[in-house]
């Protein structure tokens, strides 16, 4: 996608590789919307803090990383003793695995990297299969996106308005997103429509990410509080709700997302407004039998008991001017703790219908189309 740099629309993927410097380079999503900054990862360990961090994240964007964190540690090793090499990677790869345990995309990203990878002889023949293999899921990572922005365009009409919850954009992925896919491909197509933004707290994704995305897509669009949404779907200012999932089970069809998706599914289906997921392959989970399995990631309470942002001068009240330093702001009563879990899990029968690069599928209809949606056997 294109971001406005000095003035001037450039092209940025999320996430690339640097061969030569053997960094994973990354925007540093947790400064935005004040300032934008691309860093470099010198090592799988950065890599790994990068993603539990939050530097990078989003589904498709930690599953790129985490493969070129696999690359990455690979190149890394010096020598030629292959059990010394297979033993290293172990290490690289239980170490991007935990970064974030809830998203299946990392694991699923390098485990396809390994796959390429023991097609090797040598160890440097694997180190360049390994990176090879990584471009490889970067680059299906668009394609996805964009097969899930064709497919989801034919849901939008024009003069829709369409909530959505934290962030699968582009900022969330390689590029184009998942949730954001379908509208950006209408965009394109000429439809006008208005997009409601979940704040989407602790973490603010939708204020802060979402609405930054669309602003710089000049997409109409307005944050509304999260507990806003069930009044706007009860006056019917609510056409249709399309979020994204960090680990989609294959065979129930429930969703893992940003914690407050649960929520908004059941407003949803209580005003009868339809609720899609959009997904890239990749997060697709086909082992676990169980929503009550997957993982759900306790996060810091100080996400909770306060919030970052750019510090405002007050020149105006409805306009402040921001000086651009990024601080934290305790905000909740000072003796109190806080609870936050990332993520929840919302049943298949709450969702209306999953945006996939192959079609749009109930969810009971993810495993009888397991080939088609690329489960291997």
């Amino acid at each position: 996608m294109n971001v406005t740099v000095r003035g001037r629309p450039q092209p940025f993927r999320t996430v690339s590789f640097d061969a030569a410097t053997n960094s994973v380079r990354l925007i540093e999503q947790r400064l935005l919307p004040h300032e934008f900054k691309i860093i470099g990862t010198k090592n799988f360990r950065e890599t790994a803090r990068a993603i539990t961090d939050m530097v990078v994240r989003g589904a498709g964007a930690i599953g790129a990383t985490a493969a070129y964190g696999l690359a990455q540690g690979a190149l890394a090793f010096r020598g030629r003793d292959q059990k010394k090499f297979s033993a290293h990677l172990e290490l690289v790869y239980q170490t991007l695995a935990a970064a974030r345990p809830t998203a299946v995309d990392p694991v699923n990203a390098m485990n396809d990297v390994r796959r390429e990878l023991a097609r090797g002889e040598t160890v440097e023949e694997q180190q360049a299969l390994a990176l090879a293999a990584a471009e490889e899921f970067a680059n299906e990572d668009v394609r996805h996106c964009e097969a899930i922005g064709r497919h989801g365009a034919k849901l939008i009409r024009a003069g829709m308005k369409i909530l959505t919850h934290c962030n699968a954009g582009w900022l969330a992925f390689v590029d184009v997103g998942s949730a954001t896919a379908p509208l950006y491909a209408a965009q394109a197509q000429g439809k006008k429509f208005h997009m409601f933004c979940d704040e989407t707290r602790p973490r603010l994704q939708g204020a802060t990410l979402t609405a930054w995305e669309l602003a710089q897509q000049n997409i109409s669009h307005e944050i509304i509080a999260d507990n806003a949404a069930g009044h706007l779907m009860q006056r019917g200012e609510i056409d249709l709700v399309i979020v994204g999932s960090d680990r989609t089970l294959g065979r129930t069809g429930e969703v893992a997302n940003k914690i407050g998706t649960y929520t908004k599914a059941v407003l949803a289906a209580r005003h009868k407004t339809p609720f899609y997921v959009a997904i890239p392959l990749s997060t697709i989970d086909w082992n676990l039998k169980s929503g009550e399995k997957i993982p759900i990631e306790d996060r810091h309470e100080n996400e909770v008991l306060g919030a970052w942002g750019a510090i405002a001068n007050p020149l105006s009240e409805s306009r402040p001017a921001l000086s651009g330093r990024r601080v934290y702001i305790r905000v909740a009563n000072p003796t109190s703790a806080a609870r936050n879990p990332g993520f929840d899990v919302t049943p298949a029968e709450l969702i209306t219908g999953i945006i996939t690069p192959a079609g749009i599928f109930k969810p009971p209809e993810l495993w009888p189309h397991r080939h088609q949606l690329g489960y291997a056997d």
